[in-house]
């Protein structure tokens, strides 16, 4: 098609362009189409067991994909950055929700709804109360924190949060796999950290939030919650609450707390401490964290998002969620148990939440051998290093959660089958590497597991009945996508 200067296109072709814009994803993209159904079909036909999956319902998709995808806003609700916005409440109603969620009362407690997810969020905070180089403590990745608690190693800083700050992990117990709040607090009167975060991403047990926030005050430092694996369980009161000890809390919405794929920065309001003499010392992080997010770092809101956000938290205050999370617990004890009858070692020997971390030392082999076989068959879970690994490269252990399991509706008998697949996975891993030399490369294993026909017949074989189990429990979210 050729266009002269001056002139307009043919009606012709303004027709295919409307055409183009009101056609359904099938028709006007097959490829992409083709692709998400395949995915479709892995989720439905798989056990998703990654402790940071879930499904979420039909009605937080329906909102993300809605026309509020289309308006972009810059600003916070009662300010006007730009056009269009004079009836925009959705993002106060979510702040209003986010509030309920947890029980808090408005004049003690502010939220942020606007960050893109949880690492954003979590580097928000730091740039809002930690200055430059400023000092970080967070549970070092291979114990069970997360990459944005300031992970390095010691060649290379990983995290943009030990670039950008001074970090220093805390550490768990090698022999016990419990978090040594004794080390904790000597290290922290060495360090002196701005900030100390509360918060795990492989960690089975109930934090002690009490204990994290003496040893901030002990230093002067800030107590960060990240309750990004554990919000919904947390909203649920199934959990102990981090919001009693926490000046500042972040968490993603997307994994026990079942929305979209999003953050949350909750933050004190109102005295911070009071001195001998009675003078009053407030906080002051509503405006240097929203000034962090927007403009910091940050352009325009996914107002898409806060309303999917909007709707999970409307959903979470219900008795239904509730029960939910109840049952996420109650499941992931049994595949804990399951997994233990079969002879297998849990981390800390157990869960208070919604993971387990299996440690396969016991059972000679590692996580990144188990986790091809798995997944080969059908199963989804995690490589993770387990307390005392000499090398981070070959992970002894596998995490599994519960969640999104659940959300399909599985009980704690089903965890028990579960428990059996995954074991008799395990089972083959052994199998190949039997076979193979003792010193034989990851990939090696990959290329036997693939190629070796007796061992495909078998991968068939647990696969088929994978596909078989998980296809009896409904997938939530919208039916053909």
């Amino acid at each position: 098609m050729s266009l002269t200067k001056g002139h307009s296109v043919s009606k012709e072709t303004w027709d295919s362009h409307n055409q183009m814009m009101l056609d359904p994803l099938s028709v006007n993209d097959s490829e992409v189409f083709s692709i998400i159904k395949k995915e479709k079909h892995r989720q439905t036909y798989g056990l998703e067991l990654i402790a940071a999956e879930n499904y979420t319902s039909r009605a937080v998709l329906e909102a993300l994909g809605s026309c509020m995808h289309n308006k972009y806003s810059k600003g916070y609700p009662g300010e006007k950055h730009y056009g269009g916005t004079d009836f925009n409440e959705l993002e106060s109603l979510c702040q209003k929700r986010s509030l309920e969620t947890y029980g808090l009362d408005s004049e003690k407690w502010g939220v942020n709804v606007q960050p893109y997810s949880g690492s954003p969020a979590n580097f928000a905070v730091y740039t809002a109360v930690v200055e430059p180089h400023g000092r970080i403590m967070g549970l070092d990745l291979p114990d069970g924190g997360h990459m944005t608690h300031g992970f390095m190693t010691e060649k290379k800083k990983i995290s943009a949060t030990s670039i950008f700050f001074e970090s220093m992990p805390y550490k768990v117990n090698p022999d016990t796999g419990y978090i040594d709040y004794d080390r904790l607090q000597e290290n922290a009167k060495l360090f002196h950290p701005r900030l100390i975060i509360a918060g795990t991403s492989c960690y089975s047990r109930n934090l002690d939030y009490e204990r994290l926030r003496l040893i901030a005050n002990e230093n002067g430092a800030y107590l960060m919650g990240d309750m990004a694996h554990i919000g919904g369980l947390v909203a649920a009161g199934v959990v102990p609450s981090p919001f009693e000890y926490c000046d500042i809390i972040t968490t993603t919405t997307h994994k026990t707390l079942r929305g979209c794929r999003a953050g949350l920065i909750f933050f004190r309001k109102g005295v911070r401490s009071v001195d001998a003499e009675g003078k009053e010392t407030l906080y002051n992080l509503e405006s240097l964290i929203n000034m962090a997010v927007f403009n910091g770092l940050q352009g325009g809101p996914h107002n898409h998002a806060i309303a999917g956000i909007a709707v999970a938290l409307k959903q979470a205050m219900s008795p239904e969620f509730k029960a939910y999370q109840v049952q996420v617990l109650v499941n992931c004890k049994s595949l804990s148990s399951g997994l233990s009858d079969h002879g297998y070692k849990i981390v800390t020997g157990g869960s208070d939440n919604h993971l387990i971390l299996l440690d396969l030392r016991t059972k000679g082999t590692d996580g990144g051998r188990a986790e091809n076989v798995l997944e080969a068959c059908a199963i989804s879970c995690n490589k993770k290093t387990c307390p005392g690994d000499k090398n981070a490269l070959r992970p002894s252990g596998l995490r599994f959660g519960s969640p999104a399991l659940t959300s399909r509706g599985m009980m704690q008998e089903d965890f028990k089958k579960v428990a059996d697949f995954i074991h008799r996975g395990i089972e083959l891993t052994l199998e190949i590497q039997g076979s193979l030399d003792p010193e034989a490369p990851l990939k090696e294993f990959i290329t036997a597991l693939w190629q070796g026909e007796k061992f495909q017949q078998r991968v068939s074989e647990i696969k088929a009945e994978v596909e078989a189990f998980a296809g009896k429990f409904p997938m939530p979210g919208l039916p053909e996508l």
